[in-house]
């Protein structure tokens, strides 16, 4: 039985040429599927198995002889490329080096984000994992100051509509049916965020998108796995740093999208798709000349 998403509904094809097959049996091996098994010394396709394809390609990848094609699922031979030799491929230390200077920047210059630069980000984001292939994320993509303050000011002012919702008295009927670690984020975080938000606003000031030159909104549709837009959303910002922007996650966006059909509709977001995150980015204003060690709340061997 295929699985469903948002892109697809039934399982992709595996094709063999038996002529050039060696049956070494690593496409049976990686197959997690599992349409792939062995008989005797062949290499057999059973789609009733399991799960039958979901298009990961593994058995096409790992093939020594190129003798597999996979089909179906947003998927096809044309996708197939050669990987980049070892010697071209970042070291740990070069990737731990990226990741160490990048920096959650809301300073930026007067400069917007050239086409070419944004392409490639897309590019590196394509990589990253999900869930179940094919991908479910999406993006929204502001480009241009002007339509990243256009969204911060629907988004603000979606804000100032449900504020009342987290007046006092409303918190107070809400107390019993929410957990103590939601009702302090509400009182701690995001209502006072709000208030900072539209105060600001008003003052001429975004404090919620920082007059960014670019916005990404990465989203899902329901069938995926919820976490699927925030690796995306970790992509573009490792690919960003990389090629000399800056970057910060504004979560708040999310919790507002998720709950405004206007907003949806006015952007182009499926009313069903799940809560993402939003990536603003552009030219840093600022240098940061040293780095800051973070510590992890937690890391335990069993």
């Amino acid at each position: 039985m295929a699985i469903k998403t948002g892109r697809a509904d039934k399982a992709a094809v595996v094709l063999i040429d038996y002529d050039k097959c060696t049956a070494c049996g690593l496409c049976v091996k990686v197959c997690k599927g599992a349409p792939l098994y062995m008989e005797g010394n062949k290499v057999f396709i059973d789609q009733s198995n399991f799960f039958g394809c979901v298009g990961c390609g593994h058995c096409a990848a790992v093939c020594p002889v190129e003798c597999i094609r996979v089909e179906g699922r947003e998927l096809s031979s044309a996708d197939m490329i050669r990987l980049p030799d070892s010697v071209s491929r970042s070291n740990y230390n070069q990737l731990y080096s990226l990741m160490l200077s990048r920096r959650s920047i809301r300073e930026f210059k007067e400069r917007e984000v050239e086409q070419e630069i944004i392409d490639k980000i897309i590019e590196a984001v394509s990589t990253a994992p999900m869930g179940l292939p094919p991908s479910d994320v999406e993006i929204l993509i502001l480009q241009g100051k002007e339509k990243v303050s256009e969204f911060s000011r629907d988004m603000i002012n979606y804000f100032k509509k449900i504020k009342w919702m987290f007046s006092p008295p409303i918190l107070t009927i809400m107390r019993p049916f929410v957990s103590k670690e939601v009702y302090e984020s509400f009182k701690t975080f995001l209502i006072p965020a709000m208030d900072i938000f539209i105060k600001e606003k008003e003052a001429g000031r975004d404090w919620l998108l920082y007059d960014a030159p670019l916005a990404l909104y990465f989203h899902v549709s329901p069938y995926a796995d919820p976490v699927d837009p925030f690796i995306s959303a970790t992509y573009a910002m490792l690919a960003a740093e990389s090629l000399g922007l800056g970057s910060c996650m504004i979560g708040t966006v999310g919790y507002g999208v998720r709950y405004s059909k206007e907003l949806k509709k006015k952007y182009g977001i499926p009313l069903k798709n799940q809560q993402g995150i939003m990536i603003i980015m552009g030219y840093p204003d600022v240098k940061y000349r040293r780095g800051i060690k973070r510590s992890l709340a937690k890391v335990s061997y069993y």
